[in-house]
């Protein structure tokens, strides 16, 4: 793939958005992290089972086409994977997609890239955590959902505040169990099907039952894309990763390639032993939610049936540490650049992680995850709003690669004669502009998707920033330090 020079542009880029500690500097972050430790950050918050909660809705809205809605899905998401692999070499800075649209689009944009990306970091880490009360809720009944939900979040936060390397060692740990557990799932099924046949015809999840609808499947995957939420996570650690800028953006693409991989497998044997149709599935939509786990029953039995939800349980409060921390990341990194409470910029000497940062972001997912935990809709209301936020920073994710490969750091050189863009040649039409129109477009037509309760609280959301924004411009224009 066509891209920037990692050292120039990410120099020059920074220099744009207004500096910064330097990563590795005294009071700065480390460059611990390996290759697989990003990885793991990424596939950790999205969670190799993700689809299992939605696949019941995927397979109903698709007419049972549900294989081919994640491949679709995973093409989708590519164009965001490629905007943040092209971003991540401009601007290697922590703070992901609050870097990039400082640096693209300006720093009000930045600002408002940050604040809604924080709705994303803040509030998907509460809905893991209080999945994962919920799913030990119903293994130890004895204890209150709450409870769990508490603990998951006190125990991962101190991994968190142990520093990035350690966090990232259990986290391999625990997505090690679930892709086990997804393997056990895999070669179970098999052995089911071999032995005793499909329910359905074998390209039945990749043409649907009774013949393909496109409508459907481009409907199903307005909610598919969703599963993918979270691996930008990974770029939340631009300043500690050893490699660079080229390591993350490796590490992004290929994150999203093996949860597309992943995705797709697991829905094709699901759907092929999955003993309803997908006409009755959609005739009852409370038996949606469940569906991966009927199946599983039905096919394999009630052990594999325990396994999975055990894992989900576990897999759930890790993705949360996974979420947390790169919360952390970007409350440090709008911190830095004065744009939250100064306080939040300090890193503990001893571990390296953004102490202050991760605490703040742990309080708010605390409150919310505990909140809902005590409610018996909460589930439902917080899961509701949880994804506008990211989807309207992937927006302008993609409005920031338009803008500085074509604008921003055109200009910025045009005195020198050369483009900023590919280390000093001109923009690619392909990566710069279709790719990223492509993903916003995607971008567009899921926030339309989604429900009135999650549009509501993403506009409450976004107005609140504009005027948080607007307060701060005007404290600036005062003393005489607004830029531009």
């Amino acid at each position: 793939m066509p891209g920037t020079s990692g050292r120039g542009e990410g120099g020059a880029a920074d220099g744009a958005a207004g500096g910064g500690a330097d990563a590795g500097a005294p009071g700065g972050l480390r460059r611990t992290l390996t290759f697989r430790d990003l990885l793991v950050y990424g596939l950790l918050f999205i969670a190799p089972m993700a689809p299992v909660g939605i696949f019941g809705t995927l397979q109903a809205r698709s007419h049972g086409a549900v294989t081919v809605v994640y491949l679709v899905a995973t093409v989708a998401m590519a164009c965001t994977a490629s905007s943040y692999a092209q971003m991540v070499r401009v601007a290697p800075r922590a703070g992901s997609v609050y870097a990039y649209a400082r640096v693209g689009l300006g720093e009000g944009a930045g600002f408002v890239a940050g604040w809604m990306a924080m709705l994303d970091y803040l509030l998907i880490p509460a809905v893991a955590y209080l999945f994962s009360g919920i799913a030990l809720h119903a293994l130890v009944p004895a204890v209150h959902p709450w409870v769990w939900t508490a603990l998951a979040v006190v125990v991962t936060t101190l991994l968190n505040l142990a520093g990035v390397r350690t966090a990232a060692r259990v986290g391999f740990a625990v997505l090690a169990m679930e892709i086990v557990v997804l393997a056990v799932f895999v070669v179970s099924a098999v052995v089911v099907l071999v032995a005793h046949g499909a329910q359905r015809g074998w390209a039945a999840p990749l043409t649907g039952e009774g013949g393909f609808s496109a409508g459907a499947v481009l409907s199903a995957v307005s909610v598919a894309v969703l599963s993918y939420l979270g691996f930008d996570a990974i770029a939340s650690f631009a300043e500690e990763a050893g490699g660079g800028a080229d390591r993350v953006a490796r590490a992004l693409l290929t994150c999203l390639v093996v949860a597309g991989v992943l995705f797709a497998v697991q829905t094709y044997l699901a759907a092929l032993l999955m003993p309803m149709s997908a006409a009755d599935l959609a005739a009852r939509p409370a038996e949606q939610g469940t569906a991966f786990y009927t199946t599983v029953d039905s096919a394999v039995g009630r052990w594999l049936h325990d396994l999975v939800a055990v894992s989900k349980a576990v897999g759930a409060a890790f993705a949360a540490l996974a979420g947390q921390a790169a919360a952390g990341r970007l409350l440090f990194a709008m911190a830095r650049d004065r744009r939250l409470p100064g306080a939040m910029s300090k890193v503990d000497a001893a571990s390296g992680a953004p102490r202050r940062a991760l605490l703040g972001a742990a309080l708010v997912t605390l409150v919310a995850a505990v909140g809902a935990a005590r409610r018996d809709d909460g589930l439902d209301q917080l899961s509701s709003i949880v994804n506008v936020g990211a989807l309207t920073a992937f927006g302008l994710l993609h409005a920031s690669v338009l803008g500085w490969f074509w604008i921003r750091g055109r200009r910025g050189n045009r005195g020198r004669g050369r483009s900023r863009a590919a280390g000093g040649g001109a923009p690619s039409v392909l990566w710069h502009a279709v790719v990223p129109l492509l993903g916003l477009a995607v971008v567009v037509a899921v926030v339309v998707e989604a429900s009135a309760t999650a549009q509501l609280v993403g506009g409450v959301w976004l107005v609140t920033g504009l005027v948080v924004l607007a307060v701060q411009y005007g404290g600036r224009a005062r003393a005489g330090g607004v830029r531009g």
